[in-house]
């Protein structure tokens, strides 16, 4: 395995590439300063340099938080739970280690799951594709592209789009509050008809990620959808 020498001392590191896509305004994105006491913890286990925009994110970033708050990319320890936390990393290096389900990158505030493909995936999608587990069908859907070109997606400004049809009058004002580990509950459930012909109409409340996640497992159980597989760690 590579030493964290080896990792984080590279030609072209990816970092400054992303302050320029951070600072270009398409996107509006809070880079959560990371925690220099802990260092880029889980770069190691993933043995992925900073010349790639995951191992950046890792390394020099405690998340990013997009729209306010509504999307929250994991990075290294700092504002948000760590992508190591959030994928149940082991405690010491394991170089026989690998996530079963793929990497999970990113949770929305509904429960919504961005995750890293591994190489020989279940679920939708080809090794190394970010797919994403939509709140209101209880499914993964591929999403055609890899870490990077997925990142700057993100900063594209793309999420208005994405989420038209799950965010209602008031979202911002609403999700603003929440705590890292906190997502947002909505009754009748997204998957719903009731929820998709009146979204605004819904009750919603904050309630922990951990609830959120487990809930949508359960019913996935329930409606015979099939099983989602592991959706993150947030505040377990």
């Amino acid at each position: 395995m590579r030493s964290l020498a080896e990792l984080t001392e590279v030609d072209d590191p990816a970092w400054p590439v992303l302050e320029e896509l951070f600072g270009g305004g398409a996107a509006e994105v809070e880079v959560c300063p990371a925690d220099p006491a802990r260092g880029p913890v889980g770069l190691e286990q993933l043995q992925v340099t900073t010349r790639s925009f995951l191992g950046a994110v890792v390394a020099h970033s405690g998340g990013l938080l997009l729209d306010g708050g509504w999307l929250r990319v994991y990075g290294g320890p700092g504002g948000l739970p760590s992508l190591a936390e959030v994928n149940a990393f082991p405690a010491a290096v394991d170089p026989d280690w690998r996530p079963a389900d793929g990497l999970v990158v990113a949770h929305d505030v509904l429960g919504g799951v961005f995750a890293l493909n591994g190489m020989e995936p279940e679920r939708p999608g080809a090794p190394g594709e970010i797919v994403y587990f939509a709140p209101d069908s209880l499914e993964w859907e591929a999403l055609g592209a890899g870490y990077a070109a997925w990142l700057e997606w993100l900063l594209s400004g793309a999420l208005d789009q994405f989420y038209e049809s799950l965010r209602w009058p008031g979202w911002r004002e609403e999700t603003a509050g929440l705590a890292a580990h906190q997502g947002v509950a909505v009754y009748p459930f997204l998957w719903t008809e009731q929820a998709r012909e009146d979204l605004a109409g819904t009750t919603r409340k904050p309630v922990p990620m951990a609830e959120l996640l487990g809930i949508a497992g359960d019913f996935c159980a329930q409606l015979g959808v099939a099983d989602p597989g592991f959706l993150g760690r947030v505040g377990q």
